[in-house]
C-alpha cells in the first residue's frame, strides 16, 4: 500500500485510540458502500438547491464517526462547506444556559472548505466571496481594479447578492454584517473585518457589546442560531459553494438529558429542523445527525418519545428485517466477516509502513485473528468494527515488538486479552439514570 508515513501514522493512532482519523479513510474504508451512496444521493440533492436530513444509527463503535468524517471529506471534495459538532452537556440545540448558542459556535468555528480543512474557515469564505466577484467583473470587463468605474460595478453585485438574503427571517441583520465586511475588506479594515468574523461565529454575548463594537444593535442567541444556519448556507451558494453540510454527533447527549422538559425542547428543534429540509423552507443544507438505537427509538425518553417525531420517522409496515436506506433513518448493520477480513489486512499494511517493517503476520494468521473474534459470545449481533481494530492493533504492535513470537502463540498466551465486547461493557440505561427518574 502506497501511504504517507504522515496519513499512516494519523491512521494508526486515532484507531487505537478508539476516534476516527480526519485523513486517510480512503485507506481503511470497507463495507458502507449502500450507505454512503444513499448520504451522497442527498448531497446531490442539495447541490441542486434543495435540502436533506439524515439520522444515522448504529451501536457504540459501529462505525457512525466514520461514516460522518467519509462524508465530510467527500462534501469538501465537491465544493461544499461542511461544519460538524458533537453534542455535550454545553452544546445543546437549545438550552437555559446558552448551550443552543454553544453549538453554533462550535459548529462555525469547526466550518471547513476544500482549501480550509481543519475549521476556522469563516473569514475565508467571506474574502472567497468578494474575490470571486472582483475577479469576474475584472475578467469580463477589462477595467483596472484601481478604477472607480470598477468599485462601482462590484459594490453594486455585492449588494444586489446581499439584497437576496434580505427577504429570509434575519436576513437584513445578516446583510447588514455582509456590507460592512465588505467596507472594511475595501478599506483594507484588518481590525473591523475581525469583529465582523467574530459575529459570524457568535462569539459576541450581547446586543450592547456588539453595538459598541460594529455600530449594530444584534446578535445571534440560543434562540435563532439555526436560523443564520439557514441563511449561511445560501449565502455559501453565492459565494461559490455548492452548499452546507451540517454534522452533529452524540445525539445519546440529548437522551441524557435528566429533564422532561428539556429534553422536549431540544426534540422540537429537531422537528423544525426536519420540517425545514422535508418541506423545501431550506435550500443549500443538509444535515445529518448520529446516534445510538437506544436513543432513538426509546419511547420514554429517546427521540422516538416525541411523538411528532416518531409518527415520522418510525419504520413502516412492509419494511419487516430490510434496511430501507431511502428512509430518514439509516440503521448500520454489523460488518460482515468477509469485511472484517479486508479491513485487518489494511491494518497490517498501514502498521507495516508506519513502522518500516516487512509485513510479518500472515494471512492465515489474520483469518485465524477473525475466527477468534467471531467465536466470542454474542458476536454475530454485538461485535463492532471499532474492537475488531482496537484488538488487531495490539496484535500488530505485540508482533512488531516481539518478531520471535507468532501470531498463534500471541493469541493463545494471557499478555492479549480483547477488547471486551459491548455486552460485556456497557452498563444497563436503566441503572446510569436511575437517580434522574422524572
Amino acid at each position: 500500500m502506497k501511504i504517507p508515513k504522515r496519513m499512516a501514522g494519523a491512521v494508526i493512532h486515532a484507531l487505537q485510540g478508539g476516534v476516527v482519523p480526519r485523513i486517510g479513510l480512503q485507506y481503511i474504508a470497507v463495507g458502507r458502500e449502500k450507505e454512503i451512496e444513499a448520504l451522497l444521493n442527498d448531497i446531490n440533492v442539495v447541490a441542486d438547491g434543495g435540502a436533506a436530513f439524515r439520522f444515522i444509527s448504529g451501536k457504540y463503535g459501529s462505525g457512525k464517526s466514520f461514516l460522518l468524517q467519509t462524508i465530510r471529506n467527500y462534501a469538501m471534495d465537491r465544493g461544499f462547506a461542511v461544519c460538524d459538532a458533537d453534542l455535550s452537556p454545553e452544546r445543546r440545540l437549545t438550552g437555559s444556559n446558552g448551550q443552543g448558542l454553544g453549538l453554533y459556535k462550535e459548529l462555525m468555528q469547526n466550518l471547513s472548505t476544500k482549501t480550509s480543512p481543519d475549521g476556522g474557515a469563516v473569514g475565508l469564505v467571506l474574502d472567497r466571496w468578494i474575490n470571486g466577484i472582483r475577479t469576474r467583473l475584472a475578467a469580463s470587463t477589462g477595467l483596472e481594479l484601481t478604477d472607480p468605474a470598477f468599485h462601482a460595478m462590484v459594490e453594486k453585485e455585492i449588494f444586489a447578492v446581499v439584497d437576496t438574503l434580505s427577504t429570509m427571517v434575519h436576513g437584513f441583520d445578516f446583510a447588514a454584517l455582509l456590507r460592512l465586511y465588505y467596507q472594511s475588506f475595501v478599506n483594507d479594515d484588518a481590525e473591523m473585518k475581525g469583529k465582523v468574523v467574530k459575529w459570524f461565529r457568535g462569539e459576541y454575548q450581547n446586543k450592547t457589546e456588539a453595538k459598541n463594537e460594529l455600530g449594530i444593535g444584534i446578535c445571534i442567541r440560543d434562540d435563532d442560531w439555526y436560523e443564520y444556519i439557514k441563511l449561511f448556507a445560501v449565502f455559501l451558494k453565492q459565494a461559490g459553494y455548492e452548499g452546507l453540510i451540517v454534522l452533529m454527533d452524540e445525539l445519546v447527549n440529548l437522551y441524557k438529558i435528566p429533564q422532561s422538559l428539556t429534553r422536549e425542547k431540544n426534540y422540537e428543534k429537531i422537528l423544525t429542523m426536519y420540517n425545514d429540509t422535508m418541506q423545501g423552507k431550506a435550500e443549500y443544507l443538509g444535515i445529518v445527525m448520529c446516534g445510538t438505537p437506544q436513543c432513538m427509538e426509546d419511547q420514554r425518553r429517546g427521540i422516538y418519545s416525541y411523538e411528532a417525531l416518531r409518527s415520522r420517522l418510525v419504520d413502516g409496515k412492509f419494511g419487516g428485517e430490510q434496511n430501507n436506506l431511502h428512509a430518514p433513518v439509516i440503521r448500520l448493520d454489523p460488518l460482515s466477516y468477509a469485511e472484517m477480513r479486508i479491513l485487518v489486512e489494511k491494518l497490517t499494511e498501514i502498521h507495516a509502513v508506519l513502522y518500516d517493517y516487512e509485513q510479518i503476520v500472515t494471512a492465515e494468521d489474520m483469518d485465524n485473528f477473525i475466527k477468534i473474534e467471531y467465536g466470542r459470545i454474542g458476536a454475530d449481533s454485538n461485535l463492532t468494527p471499532r474492537e475488531v481494530i482496537r484488538d488487531f492493533i495490539e496484535v500488530l504492535d505485540l508482533m512488531q515488538q516481539n518478531p520471535n513470537q507468532t501470531v498463534p502463540e500471541l493469541l493463545q498466551s494471557g499478555g492479549f486479552t480483547f477488547a471486551p465486547t459491548v455486552l460485556e461493557s456497557q452498563e444497563p440505561v436503566e441503572d446510569e439514570f436511575a437517580e434522574f427518574t422524572v
